[in-house]
């Protein structure tokens, strides 16, 4: 009798285990505030203010897809408040996403992006919520907005166009936003808000990007391990993809934040590469953006 109770135990914990694994929230975030530019003592409301944001970004259930603990998307929000006004918070927000790469012990960034137009109301304790149809507080939807985006380049570098979905996401809430006058939202402000890069992600001239964007993470980093050449040639193959859309869309800044996040990564693929693919990576790469030439010509020098 013992026995059998102790397997019905052992089985009952395995299936809570394996029903927790199922339902796992999608982000594993490491979401900080910096207040060291507020004078004053008294931090209590920055530090409630990190541990609502976190549990907010954290505990929420983004997507209906099943995640793993193990699978959950590595990510960081650092948030700077350079300004405090009673309970108008300004600063700015940094977005970071990692991916790792099969077969290694390398993580790859596949999103670096600073957000200067960071504005909101926060009163310590308040509750952090966010409702889908309806913008009640600018911090939450600003949150929301990074938590979807986060989950679409991650699952655009897993599967064709898998982001679609949650890029759609983060327009409705960009959508919403067009009737609060504050910044990083406004349609046409600036080419580097919110707006600008939602909207560039869910352009239909840039389905070719997102498509490398897959091939670069899923059929180039990826199988560097089981055949480094081919894996090398198809990065390679899809440079002329990044010139082709940027020249349809100048100065996008889903491009420059690309170029900007994987420069030092793409120097490094092409280092060990022919001759003809460093040629072709530092003239398309150069093109691209020639303020860093001087970076990617050393692409050239004997590995």
């Amino acid at each position: 009798m013992y026995r059998t109770g102790l397997k019905y135990c052992l089985l009952l914990i395995a299936n809570l285990v394996f029903t927790f694994s199922l339902v796992a929230q999608e982000l594993n975030c490491n979401l900080t505030i910096n207040s060291d530019m507020i004078q004053g003592s008294n931090k209590s409301i920055f530090n409630t203010l990190e541990r609502s944001a976190s549990e907010f970004v954290n505990n929420r259930r983004w997507t209906d897809l099943s995640f793993a603990p193990h699978e959950r998307i590595e990510c960081t929000m650092n948030i700077i408040i350079s300004k405090v006004e009673d309970d108008l918070f300004t600063g700015e927000i940094q977005v970071q996403i990692r991916r790792p790469v099969f077969n290694s012990s390398y993580n790859t960034v596949l999103f670096n992006f600073r957000d200067d137009d960071f504005v909101f109301n926060y009163t310590e304790f308040e509750v952090l919520e966010f409702n889908e149809n309806t913008i009640t507080s600018n911090l939450t939807a600003i949150l929301s907005y990074y938590a979807y985006l986060i989950i679409g380049y991650d699952m655009d570098s897993y599967s064709r166009l898998g982001g679609t979905p949650y890029f759609q996401a983060a327009e409705r809430i960009v959508n919403m936003a067009q009737s609060m006058d504050l910044p990083g939202w406004r349609a046409f402000e600036s080419n580097k808000n919110r707006y600008a890069l939602i909207n560039n992600l869910t352009d239909e001239a840039f389905k070719k990007f997102r498509n490398y964007m897959y091939e670069y993470h899923r059929l180039g980093l990826d199988e560097m391990s089981i055949n480094m050449a081919n894996a090398r040639a198809k990065i390679n193959a899809g440079l002329s993809v990044l010139r082709e859309t940027n020249r349809s869309r100048p100065s996008a800044i889903a491009i420059s934040s690309f170029l900007e996040t994987k420069t030092d990564e793409l120097i490094n693929i092409f280092k060990r590469a022919t001759d003809q693919e460093k040629r072709n990576a530092v003239e398309i790469l150069s093109d691209l953006n020639p303020t860093q030439t001087e970076k990617f010509e050393t692409i050239l020098r004997p590995a």
